[in-house]
């Protein structure tokens, strides 16, 4: 007789390891053990249970299962009850958070540079496990020393650019590329000089004080200083607050902030992977070298996955949902050559991210896929709403006679979520 038997392991978010098993014996069996499928559903019928404690653990239940969840969730059930609809939209709201940051988690890059020998090689193995491309025109040839311990990508990179006396420059690449360029002569170590926390590099550019004789409240310590990101992954609502600086001075005093408000605004880009600010302390009150330790907090917003949504021109009001963002094709008009494609986008939980922050919508791709294949940029566009949660957003396009066999392409982070680390930085010569 044929014994066969199946383990299956399923993990099961908070709820532990589950094993499914079954044998079968000459083609008789048991049958196995429900799936992640038939337990939401399960969970999902018991949001409506007349207990309130089998309601309260089937919305529990599904919360801990985790993201993948998701897929099976019935976008609405009939005859379901106003307070399971409730509960089911709390269940699908934290689940796309949750997803959102793990994806938010993992954007961090890991490099191997392996066995890597010259800078061309180093690049590669930058570009390989980055995603992204880089401009150079120098001599790849470069031996540099790589370590086998994986790094951060900027951690990486400026170990290679050290090694090889390079740099970079910002405005010379755009989301996905960055130029690598000789170095100024008198250029200090990147990795020496700067700190490398979750998706940032953080460096100190020049340090200016000022005496105020007349008014020394006036008087200040003002730290410039660089901010980089991961190209491909642009924070929105980037700050730095004040109240949270920290220092210490090499003669052991301490080295404090202004009261010049509450947050340092940086402006971010997501064509250039970097941004300058300055940090406005106080001036020391005796006569030290250098600041041995700051320290602070970068508070962002980062965004999840980038995801693509298509909508046929022919099918005005149409609306296309991923996550938690909702693209609509409002409407299609036709003033002389050029036709505008008016869109609504609209996030859920928008919070910060579309208060003051609303420009990484703007700078999202849209563009008009004719039916031969080819593309349509489109050649500027204005904005007729802006609402708490969402924007519309009128695109103006040259398509000619090929607008009903075309699709509008719209291409954005469907999720974002809050995101905080710190930094420490060392030994700061003071002027």
């Amino acid at each position: 007789m044929m014994i066969k038997t199946i383990v299956t392991v399923l993990q099961r978010g908070g709820l532990g390891v589950v094993l499914a098993i079954s044998i079968s014996l000459g083609g008789f069996g048991q049958e196995p053990v429900r799936d992640l499928k038939s337990d939401v559903l399960e969970w999902v019928d018991e949001l409506d249970a007349s207990s309130l404690a089998k309601r309260k653990a089937a919305e529990n239940a599904l919360i801990q299962a985790g993201p993948d969840v998701l897929q099976y969730l019935p976008e609405n059930k009939t005859g379901m009850s106003i307070e399971a609809s409730e509960r089911l939209t709390r269940v699908r709201k934290a689940l796309f958070s949750l997803r959102t940051q793990t994806e938010v988690e993992s954007l961090g890059i890991s490099v191997r540079l392996g066995d890597a020998k010259t800078v061309g090689e180093a690049l590669e193995a930058i570009s390989r496990d980055s995603g992204i491309e880089f401009e150079f025109d120098g001599d790849d040839s470069t031996a540099i020393q790589a370590v086998a311990t994986p790094l951060t990508f900027w951690h990486a990179l400026d170990l290679v650019l050290d090694q090889a006396n390079l740099d970079i420059n910002f405005y010379g690449g755009d989301r996905e590329t960055l130029q690598i360029v000789r170095r100024e002569p008198d250029r200090p170590s990147r990795v020496d000089s700067a700190a490398y926390t979750g998706v940032y590099r953080i460096e100190p550019t020049s340090v200016n004080s000022r005496r105020v004789l007349n008014r020394p409240k006036l008087s200040a310590l003002n730290i410039s200083m660089e901010i980089s990101w991961e190209p491909k992954t642009t924070p929105i609502g980037l700050t730095i607050p004040i109240a949270q600086l920290r220092g210490k001075l090499d003669d052991g005093a301490m080295l404090k902030p202004q009261e010049s408000g509450e947050t340092i605004d940086i402006a971010t880009n997501s064509e250039i992977a970097f941004s300058e600010f300055y940090l406005p302390m106080q001036l020391p009150a005796g006569q030290p070298q250098k600041i041995e330790s700051l320290s602070g907090v970068i508070k962002a917003i980062l965004p999840g996955k980038r995801q693509t949504f298509e909508l046929p021109l022919s099918e005005p009001g149409k609306d296309v949902k991923l996550d938690a963002m909702q693209v609509t094709l409002e409407q299609v008009r036709k003033n002389g050559p050029i036709h505008e494609v008016r869109v609504a986008v609209t996030l859920d939980d928008a919070g910060r991210s579309l208060e003051s922050h609303r420009q990484w919508i703007f700078e999202n791709s849209a563009y008009v896929k004719r039916a031969d294949g080819s593309r349509a940029d489109h050649l500027g566009y204005e904005v007729y709403r802006q609402t708490a949660n969402g924007v519309g957003i009128g695109y103006l396009f040259d398509l000619g006679d090929s607008v009903g066999e075309s699709t509008l392409v719209y291409e954005s982070p469907t999720a974002v979520v809050s995101n905080e680390v710190s930094f420490v930085l060392q030994d700061i010569m003071l002027p």
